[in-house]
Protein backbone atom coordinates (compact mmCIF):
# COMPACT_ATOMS: atom_id res chain seq x y z
CA UNK A 1 0.00 0.00 0.00
CA UNK A 2 1.37 3.45 -1.06
CA UNK A 3 1.61 6.15 1.44
CA UNK A 4 -0.87 8.34 -0.16
CA UNK A 5 -3.42 5.26 0.14
CA UNK A 6 -2.73 4.98 3.74
CA UNK A 7 -3.02 8.70 3.77
CA UNK A 8 -6.48 8.44 1.97
CA UNK A 9 -7.82 5.93 4.15
CA UNK A 10 -6.68 8.20 7.59
CA UNK A 11 -8.37 11.30 6.08
CA UNK A 12 -11.41 9.00 5.49
CA UNK A 13 -11.58 7.87 8.82
CA UNK A 14 -11.01 11.30 10.68
CA UNK A 15 -13.84 12.49 8.20
CA UNK A 16 -16.22 9.90 8.91
CA UNK A 17 -15.22 10.60 13.19
CA UNK A 18 -16.31 14.16 12.24
CA UNK A 19 -20.10 12.65 10.85
CA UNK A 20 -20.96 11.17 14.39
CA UNK A 21 -20.82 14.68 15.55
CA UNK A 22 -22.49 16.44 12.28
CA UNK A 23 -23.66 14.96 8.80
CA UNK A 24 -23.48 18.05 6.71
CA UNK A 25 -19.63 19.64 7.85
CA UNK A 26 -17.46 17.23 6.92
CA UNK A 27 -19.26 16.49 3.60
CA UNK A 28 -18.79 20.77 3.11
CA UNK A 29 -15.43 19.99 4.38
CA UNK A 30 -14.88 17.85 1.76
CA UNK A 31 -16.34 19.51 -0.94
CA UNK A 32 -14.20 22.90 -0.14
CA UNK A 33 -11.21 20.69 0.02
CA UNK A 34 -11.49 18.95 -3.38
CA UNK A 35 -12.90 22.35 -5.14
CA UNK A 36 -9.63 23.85 -3.92
CA UNK A 37 -7.77 21.01 -4.72
CA UNK A 38 -6.33 19.60 -1.41
CA UNK A 39 -7.83 16.44 -1.38
CA UNK A 40 -8.19 14.65 -4.67
CA UNK A 41 -11.39 12.45 -4.41
CA UNK A 42 -11.78 8.93 -5.98
CA UNK A 43 -12.59 9.25 -9.91
CA UNK A 44 -16.51 8.45 -9.22
CA UNK A 45 -16.62 11.20 -6.55
CA UNK A 46 -15.10 13.78 -7.75
CA UNK A 47 -18.61 15.61 -8.32
CA UNK A 48 -18.51 16.79 -4.61
CA UNK A 49 -15.96 19.25 -5.21
CA UNK A 50 -18.23 21.03 -7.90
CA UNK A 51 -19.73 24.45 -7.52
CA UNK A 52 -23.18 22.83 -7.30
CA UNK A 53 -22.08 20.45 -4.15
CA UNK A 54 -20.49 23.37 -2.45
CA UNK A 55 -23.27 25.45 -2.33
CA UNK A 56 -25.83 22.20 -1.54
CA UNK A 57 -23.93 21.23 1.05
CA UNK A 58 -22.90 24.87 2.41
CA UNK A 59 -26.62 25.17 3.20
CA UNK A 60 -27.57 21.73 4.31
CA UNK A 61 -24.43 22.48 7.02
CA UNK A 62 -26.64 25.75 8.13
CA UNK A 63 -29.71 24.50 7.94
CA UNK A 64 -28.19 21.12 10.24
CA UNK A 65 -26.35 23.37 12.43
CA UNK A 66 -29.60 25.42 12.99
CA UNK A 67 -31.65 22.73 13.85
CA UNK A 68 -30.26 21.16 16.26
CA UNK A 69 -29.99 24.41 18.78
CA UNK A 70 -33.80 23.99 18.71
CA UNK A 71 -34.20 21.75 22.04
CA UNK A 72 -37.33 19.50 21.11
CA UNK A 73 -36.16 19.44 17.34
CA UNK A 74 -32.59 18.10 17.97
CA UNK A 75 -33.59 15.00 19.45
CA UNK A 76 -35.94 14.76 16.29
CA UNK A 77 -32.90 14.92 14.12
CA UNK A 78 -31.14 12.28 15.91
CA UNK A 79 -33.57 9.59 14.94
CA UNK A 80 -32.72 10.30 11.50
CA UNK A 81 -29.32 11.65 11.88
CA UNK A 82 -27.90 7.82 13.43
CA UNK A 83 -28.58 6.38 10.12
CA UNK A 84 -27.75 9.05 7.78
CA UNK A 85 -24.06 9.18 9.75
CA UNK A 86 -23.68 5.29 8.85
CA UNK A 87 -24.33 6.53 5.05
CA UNK A 88 -22.75 10.06 4.91
CA UNK A 89 -19.63 7.84 6.86
CA UNK A 90 -19.81 5.38 4.21
CA UNK A 91 -19.61 7.65 1.63
CA UNK A 92 -16.79 9.66 3.14
CA UNK A 93 -14.37 7.18 3.29
CA UNK A 94 -15.51 5.99 -0.50
CA UNK A 95 -14.76 9.31 -1.57
CA UNK A 96 -11.16 9.78 0.05
CA UNK A 97 -10.02 6.16 -0.72
CA UNK A 98 -7.65 5.79 -3.96
CA UNK A 99 -5.97 3.06 -5.60
CA UNK A 100 -7.94 0.05 -3.71
CA UNK A 101 -9.98 -2.45 -5.19
CA UNK A 102 -13.05 -1.21 -5.05
CA UNK A 103 -14.09 -4.78 -3.24
CA UNK A 104 -11.67 -3.78 -0.10
CA UNK A 105 -12.47 0.12 -1.03
CA UNK A 106 -16.26 -0.42 -0.20
CA UNK A 107 -15.52 -3.12 3.16
CA UNK A 108 -13.40 -0.59 4.33
CA UNK A 109 -15.95 2.59 3.95
CA UNK A 110 -18.87 0.21 5.43
CA UNK A 111 -16.70 -0.84 8.24
CA UNK A 112 -14.27 2.00 8.88
CA UNK A 113 -16.65 5.30 7.64
CA UNK A 114 -20.01 3.76 8.44
CA UNK A 115 -18.53 2.43 11.94
CA UNK A 116 -17.42 5.22 12.84
CA UNK A 117 -19.88 7.60 12.37
CA UNK A 118 -22.33 5.39 13.65
CA UNK A 119 -20.64 5.06 16.90
CA UNK A 120 -19.92 8.47 17.41
CA UNK A 121 -23.15 9.78 16.31
CA UNK A 122 -25.14 6.81 19.13
CA UNK A 123 -23.47 8.18 21.60
CA UNK A 124 -24.12 12.27 20.90
CA UNK A 125 -27.89 10.52 20.23
CA UNK A 126 -27.73 9.44 24.00
CA UNK A 127 -25.95 11.97 25.18
CA UNK A 128 -28.50 15.04 24.17
CA UNK A 129 -31.40 12.27 25.08
CA UNK A 130 -29.68 12.68 29.14
CA UNK A 131 -29.50 16.05 28.81
CA UNK A 132 -33.32 16.73 27.11
CA UNK A 133 -34.50 14.49 30.12
CA UNK A 134 -32.02 15.59 33.31
CA UNK A 135 -32.44 19.43 32.18
CA UNK A 136 -35.99 19.45 30.26
CA UNK A 137 -33.58 20.70 27.24
CA UNK A 138 -31.85 23.99 28.59
CA UNK A 139 -28.29 22.37 27.92
CA UNK A 140 -29.05 21.00 24.63
CA UNK A 141 -27.75 24.63 22.87
CA UNK A 142 -24.74 23.74 24.90
CA UNK A 143 -23.99 20.08 23.88
CA UNK A 144 -24.75 21.07 20.11
CA UNK A 145 -22.08 24.20 20.10
CA UNK A 146 -19.58 21.10 21.72
CA UNK A 147 -20.90 18.78 18.62
CA UNK A 148 -20.78 20.87 15.94
CA UNK A 149 -17.39 22.73 16.75
CA UNK A 150 -16.03 18.90 17.39
CA UNK A 151 -16.88 18.44 13.95
CA UNK A 152 -15.43 21.29 12.50
CA UNK A 153 -12.30 20.55 14.47
CA UNK A 154 -12.21 17.01 13.15
CA UNK A 155 -12.72 17.92 9.84
CA UNK A 156 -9.85 20.67 9.52
CA UNK A 157 -7.72 17.86 11.62
CA UNK A 158 -8.65 15.02 9.00
CA UNK A 159 -8.04 17.51 5.93
CA UNK A 160 -4.36 19.49 6.85
CA UNK A 161 -3.53 17.25 9.71
CA UNK A 162 -4.59 13.58 9.25
CA UNK A 163 -2.01 12.03 11.49
CA UNK A 164 -3.48 14.01 14.18
CA UNK A 165 -6.84 13.17 13.43
CA UNK A 166 -6.64 9.73 13.59
CA UNK A 167 -5.14 9.90 16.92
CA UNK A 168 -8.12 12.35 18.25
CA UNK A 169 -10.33 9.26 16.43
CA UNK A 170 -8.61 6.79 18.66
CA UNK A 171 -8.91 9.05 21.86
CA UNK A 172 -12.49 9.82 21.64
CA UNK A 173 -13.23 6.10 20.93
CA UNK A 174 -11.17 5.46 24.19
CA UNK A 175 -13.39 7.76 26.04
CA UNK A 176 -16.37 6.28 24.36
CA UNK A 177 -15.35 2.77 25.74
CA UNK A 178 -14.78 4.43 29.13
CA UNK A 179 -17.98 5.82 29.43
CA UNK A 180 -19.74 2.80 28.70
CA UNK A 181 -17.67 0.96 31.24
CA UNK A 182 -18.76 3.24 33.83
CA UNK A 183 -22.58 3.51 33.14
CA UNK A 184 -22.25 -0.69 33.13
CA UNK A 185 -20.48 -0.42 36.16
CA UNK A 186 -23.14 1.62 37.98
CA UNK A 187 -26.71 -0.67 36.44
CA UNK A 188 -24.89 -3.72 38.35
Amino acid sequence: MSPETIFSIIIGIGLAASVGFRIFVPLFALSLASFYGIIPLNESWEWVGSSTAIIILGMATLVEILAYFIPWFDNLLDTIAVPLAAVAGTAVMVATVSDLDPTITWALAIIAGGGTATAIKGSTSTTRLASTASTAGIANPIISTVETGSSIIMSVLAIFIPVLAIILVVFIFWILIKVFKLFKKSKE
